[in-house]
C-alpha cells in the first residue's frame, strides 16, 4: 500500500518538475506544489489520450503524455492566477 503512494509521490515530484523547465518563465512552487502538479499532469494527460484515442476516461498517462499534461496544466493555473500590473493614478 505505501510503495504505491512513495512512487506515485516520486513520479509527481519528476514530471513536475520536468514541466517547469520546459514552460518559459519563472514559477513560483515548491516540492509539494510541483509534484502535485506532476500527479494531476499524469491524470490530464491521461484524458487528452481518451479524448484523442478513446479509452478509460480516468486513467493515469505515460512519461509523455504526463508531461505534456503537467505543462498544461501549469499554464493554466499561471494564467487563472496572473495578476496584472497595477497602475498607479495621480
Amino acid at each position: 500500500m505505501l510503495i504505491p503512494i512513495i512512487g506515485w509521490i516520486v513520479f509527481g515530484l519528476i514530471v513536475g518538475a520536468i514541466a517547469r523547465l520546459i514552460y518559459p518563465g519563472r514559477q513560483d512552487l515548491g516540492l509539494i506544489k510541483t509534484t502535485l502538479l506532476g500527479v494531476v499532469g499524469s491524470f490530464v494527460g491521461g484524458f487528452i489520450a481518451y479524448l484523442l484515442f478513446g479509452g478509460s476516461a480516468m486513467q493515469a498517462s505515460g512519461w509523455i503524455g504526463s508531461i505534456v499534461g503537467a505543462v498544461a496544466v501549469l499554464a493554466i493555473a499561471l494564467r487563472v492566477n496572473h495578476t496584472p500590473p497595477q497602475t498607479h493614478t495621480h
